[in-house]
């Protein structure tokens, strides 16, 4: 369909401008009138190249449209003054054309959660399922605002990650660019000099001449392989079902990113369950829709099976418990909230503790992987004068004899 840039008004006389899918004029025009719009002028969009163009949303974008959306709602603003608003606000003009489509089908009268369930891309089945509750109970802006604050959670904890790993994939980079630069100029010019002494050359000598010549004749092998396998392993995880399965459980008992792994899918899980069930979602409905948002085969297949049985009766702590996956501290929170009837409170403790551990336990991994890398930057160096300059000090030796 068709891109338009137009220019128009509101009722009131306030101009208005942005880009909107029509498939003709005519339509353009009857979907501008259906956002309350007077149309003044319009042309095709130019298509950008995809390099420059933003075509997606967000955590951010999602964030700052869920707190304005809770601001004007709990204001009195109605619904479509609101996404009006919203649509002539926001600077990323993908996110602009899907607000302006959004808007467009509540005038045309659907609810605001089966014209988000019409952009699946930017507004998953959870988002939507939370909406819709909240249009049910009379709780949008207090929806809206704990959606608000869970995307504000993720950016943050995702920032935080960014951040805490650019040294040490600083430092990463820094070692492998060394060891090319050696292998491949310094030490091809090094070896004609040792063969050069007449003398028998040591065993690692012969070891870093043997990887020198690889590095130069076979650098192509050396970094199209690891690309190679990856891009296997990333088309058959796509399309396996049991190859996706083993992949996520292997991840999720690595040695040391493993623990970690596991506790930023539980807080996500827990965060969401707790928002979920404070909206009046069933619990059934929840665990189903957690599937699709812990992004890991494992966990879901762990919350199919306790779905499975608390629907045949069984508690949901015992259910979790059952479930093979879940730490004690889940099911004990689980348990807890179950006797006290204040799940999403024992939830939201549950993210709470894993969001601060994750942290911790970031930060303390990255502690131990600068000075792990630093030393074996070292050892590389190490490594490599002493297979150079060995040869040298002892034909030195021999001429001083």
């Amino acid at each position: 369909m068709p891109t338009f840039n137009y220019k128009a008004v509101d009722q009131i006389g306030r101009p208005a401008h942005g880009q909107i899918d029509a498939l003709n004029e005519v339509d353009l025009e009857v979907r501008l009138e259906r956002m309350g719009l007077s149309m003044i002028t319009f042309r095709p969009a130019r298509k950008s190249p995809a390099l420059f163009k933003r075509s997606h949303v967000s955590l951010q974008d999602l964030m700052m449209f869920c707190f304005q959306l809770e601001q004007l709602t709990s204001s009195g603003v109605p619904l479509l003054e609101g996404l009006a608003d919203l649509r002539d606000s926001t600077t990323n003009l993908h996110f602009q054309k899907i607000i302006g489509a959004v808007t467009s089908e509540v005038e045309g009268g659907k609810l605001l959660s089966q014209a988000l369930a019409e952009h699946p891309k930017v507004f998953n089945p959870l988002f939507v399922s939370l909406v819709q509750a909240g249009e049910q109970t009379g709780r949008l802006p207090e929806v809206f605002d704990n959606l608000a604050n869970t995307f504000k959670w993720q950016d943050e904890l995702l920032s935080q990650t960014r951040r805490l790993l650019a040294y040490p994939l600083f430092i990463m980079v820094m070692v492998l660019s060394a060891v090319v630069f050696l292998m491949i100029y310094l030490v091809p010019k090094m070896v004609g000099f040792l063969r050069n002494m007449g003398q028998e050359l040591p065993l690692q000598t012969k070891v870093l001449i043997f990887l020198s010549n690889a590095f130069v004749n076979y650098w192509w092998l050396i970094l199209g392989l690891p690309v190679l396998i990856i891009s296997a392993l990333a088309y058959l995880i796509h399309h396996s079902p049991a190859a996706r399965y083993r992949f996520d459980y292997l991840m999720l008992h690595l040695p040391v990113t493993g623990p970690i792994l596991q506790k930023i899918i539980l807080a996500r899980f827990a965060r969401y369950f707790a928002l979920m069930y404070q909206t009046g979602i069933p619990i059934l409905d929840a665990i189903k829709t957690s599937e699709n948002i812990v992004d890991n085969r494992a966990v879901a297949d762990a919350l199919t099976r306790a779905h499975h049985q608390i629907n045949a009766g069984e508690s949901m702590s015992e259910s979790f418990r059952n479930a093979g996956l879940f730490p004690a501290l889940v099911v004990r929170m689980i348990k807890v909230g179950e006797s006290t009837g204040a799940l999403d409170v024992a939830l939201l403790k549950i993210s709470y503790f894993y969001d601060r551990d994750v942290r911790e336990s970031i930060e303390k991994m990255l502690k131990m992987l600068e000075p792990a890398l630093t030393v074996i930057l070292g050892a590389i160096m190490a490594f490599i004068m002493f297979s150079v300059l060995g040869p040298v000090y002892d034909s030195f030796s021999t001429l001083k004899l």
